[in-house]
């Protein structure tokens, strides 16, 4: 097995190698733009691993790395449109940059080109299942976009409402990932299932770190300005459960006539903490990262692979960033 930085190192070059036509600039310089602009690239690597785990060489599935990642920027580009985001990985949005019609023209292509480039190298049954893999999971994505976009304005939105949109909008490509790279290296059916699934767990897990992150990191650390979520009243695991349990009023204060930002994030934060609710959410992630590790029984993969995947999942558990 490669090791995280490796794996790092084999998708930026190959986001570096992709070949784009010169012409017409305006619809290819922002997929450059926005695929140049960094990020974890967790999916990708997620693949590459999940290949050699099974006995395959890397080089099996770069190209379903590169088409996931390309999916997971072009779901990114049309998102920044539709939440009118002006900044992301601290620089300007695409649509910012340019406008919106090159942001929604050049997410297409995106979608186009993610299509095209996970069919490269595959035999004819390795494409029937990644296909069918790719669209299944692109059409759950839609959905769960479709549920956040509901939620902004449906006051009845429970915990399991909620965890089920994450698992469309966030868990679902990361076990997309882990199921093409076992895909490629020719993995049977019940394995491919098992690492499509540690790879939902780890989506899960990674999404309510990011729901505690962005009200109780450190905005140097984490990259961005702690408690957007609250500003925004954005339906989180958080603030259900507060909105369900808070008997002081504060949180219904604060949606009806907010404090200015500083305030509101204050005492929304005070009311989390009082609920024991950052504590509550810890635990439901350790539970979903104990569930992906556990995951791993079932697949025959090596002792170093094994480990790898915990180390993965372990690191979701408390990631700072």
């Amino acid at each position: 097995m490669h090791t995280l930085s490796e794996y790092l190192s084999i998708v930026e070059q190959a986001l570096k190698d992709l070949d784009y036509p010169s012409e017409p600039s305006g619809l290819y310089e922002p997929i450059r733009y926005i695929l140049d602009g960094g990020g974890k690239r967790l999916r990708p690597v997620l693949v590459l691993a999940s290949c050699e785990a099974f006995g395959a060489p890397v080089e099996t599935s770069v190209n379903q790395a590169v088409a996931i990642e390309m999916f997971h920027n072009f779901t990114l580009l049309h998102d920044d449109v539709m939440d009118r985001a002006d900044m992301r990985r601290g620089r300007p949005t695409v649509h910012k940059k340019w406008d919106e019609r090159t942001a929604i023209l050049s997410g297409d292509a995106m979608l186009t080109l993610s299509g095209m480039i996970s069919g490269i190298g595959c035999s004819d049954s390795q494409l029937r299942n990644v296909t069918a893999l790719m669209q299944r999971t692109a059409m759950q994505i839609y959905e769960g976009q479709q549920y956040d976009m509901d939620f902004e304005t449906d006051r009845d939105v429970s915990v399991d409402d909620y965890l089920n949109m994450i698992r469309l909008k966030t868990a679902v490509l990361l076990g997309c990932a882990c199921a093409l790279g076992a895909v490629m290296a020719g993995a049977d059916k019940k394995s491919v299932e098992a690492m499509y699934s540690y790879g939902e767990r780890l989506g899960l897990a990674f999404q309510l770190r990011d729901d505690l992150l962005d009200t109780y990191g450190d905005p140097i650390v984490f990259g961005k300005e702690i408690g957007g979520d609250i500003l925004n009243d954005k339906k989180t695991w958080l603030l259900i459960n507060a909105m369900a349990e808070d008997k002081s009023g504060v949180l219904a204060e604060e949606i009806v006539r907010p404090s200015e930002p500083a305030v509101k994030i204050e005492r929304v934060r005070e009311v989390y903490d009082l609920l024991g609710l950052p504590q509550r959410c810890q635990s439901l992630i350790d539970t979903y990262v104990d569930a992906a590790v556990a995951l791993l029984d079932g697949v025959r993969i090596t002792p170093a692979a094994r480990n790898f995947f915990v180390r993965l999942a372990e690191q979701s558990r408390s990631r700072n960033y």
